[in-house]
């Protein structure tokens, strides 16, 4: 009996922490309960756009369809790494490989990380071309974690406990960016749905000891709802797109904030390229209330230096009914050292280069 009756507890302990893949419902908000829109400006839409925007540039080996992606990134020698939702929106009972690397001209490498992943969601390469990717949901055994492969897709680090998701600094609920930094300390960015209590970054050393965290659920300075992107400019300041607040927060490496941003958007995507030109991808701002909240700003693109904080350059989503989607456009973004800018669209199932023009 005794036997019987741990089981059941282990049964139901594991059904506590080990969420479906599914991402769980979202409650009804209402204007009162929305963060404020970022206040608007007579530039905002308006900038320039010196790009030109083409898409099929990565081809596909014989049978594969590209799926869902938000994570899209460039190695050392231009190798473009793509990770795709293995032909749809989720991993979580499939065998593809979601990890594709191509070369510089489009041409399909390899693939893998088959089995291994729930919901790949946010990349990152660092200086060793190792691909770090965030898995942002769970499911029995698998996802909640973040992985760092080699670039012969060698499983060589796990943060996070496979398929259990908590508060707890061994755990994730909901990992949705990884960033390493020059001194090899890891952080990530936790809590991917709004209102469910976690919003958080996590500092990891180099071997993924726990070191810090910060950061809080709320409106406020400094509080976070929904971190969905991480970038790192050439002074080592942490810039956090904090998504649900319609901002970009700077902070230290020891989370203290340093500023908040607005004119960058409703930020899903964030890269800081070696001139210290600030690359945000907004795939989500609409005009009803709702999810998406953020009326007057367009979705799309927006670029500027860190120095000043201006935009400059602005390329506008193509979606003619934007409001009518969740989201549409480049979520995860990289920019070459080309200057090319490479989005990962999760409505579209695509990734769109955007070239520039001289």
């Amino acid at each position: 009996m005794k036997s019987i009756i741990a089981a059941s507890l282990l049964v139901a302990a594991t059904s506590a922490v080990a969420q479906p893949a599914t991402a769980p419902a979202r409650p009804v908000w209402t204007v009162d309960t929305l963060p404020k829109p970022a206040p608007l400006t007579a530039e905002t839409n308006k900038q320039p756009n010196p790009y030109r925007t083409e898409f099929g540039h990565l081809k596909l080996p014989p049978g594969r369809v590209m799926g869902s992606t938000s994570a899209v990134a460039v190695d050392s020698r231009g190798h473009i790494w793509v990770a795709e939702r293995c032909g749809a929106n989720n991993c979580a009972n499939s065998p593809i490989d979601p990890i594709m690397e191509f070369d510089a001209e489009g041409n399909f490498i390899r693939a893998f990380g088959g089995g291994l992943t729930v919901f790949p969601h946010g990349f990152f390469i660092d200086k060793a071309d190792n691909i770090w990717l965030t898995d942002a949901r769970a499911m029995p055994g698998k996802g909640a974690t973040v992985l760092k492969f080699s670039p012969e897709g060698k499983l060589l680090l796990t943060l996070g406990k496979p398929g259990v998701q908590g508060k707890g600094t061994d755990v994730f609920t909901e990992p949705n960016a990884v960033i390493v930094a020059r001194n090899g300390d890891i952080f990530v960015s936790d809590g991917h749905e709004a209102d469910r209590g976690v919003a958080r970054i996590m500092k990891f050393d180099r071997n993924g000891k726990f070191l810090m965290q910060w950061g809080q659920p709320g409106k406020g300075q400094g509080d976070l709802e929904v971190p969905h992107a991480l970038a790192m400019d050439s002074k080592g300041r942490l810039y956090v797109g904090d998504r649900w607040n319609n901002r970009v927060q700077i902070y230290t490496q020891k989370g203290k904030l340093l500023n908040s941003w607005t004119q960058f958007g409703r930020p899903s995507g964030l890269f800081i390229d070696q001139n210290d030109i600030l690359y945000s991808a907004d795939s989500e701002s609409r005009r009803p209330v709702g999810y998406g909240y953020n009326p007057g700003w367009q979705r799309g693109i927006r670029i500027g230096s860190i120095k000043d904080g201006k935009v400059t350059a602005f390329i506008p989503d193509t979606e003619p009914e934007p409001d009518r989607f969740a989201t549409s456009n480049a979520e995860g973004i990289w920019v070459d050292r080309n200057g090319i800018i490479y989005g990962a669209q999760v409505k579209e199932r695509t990734v769109a280069r955007h070239i520039p023009q001289k």
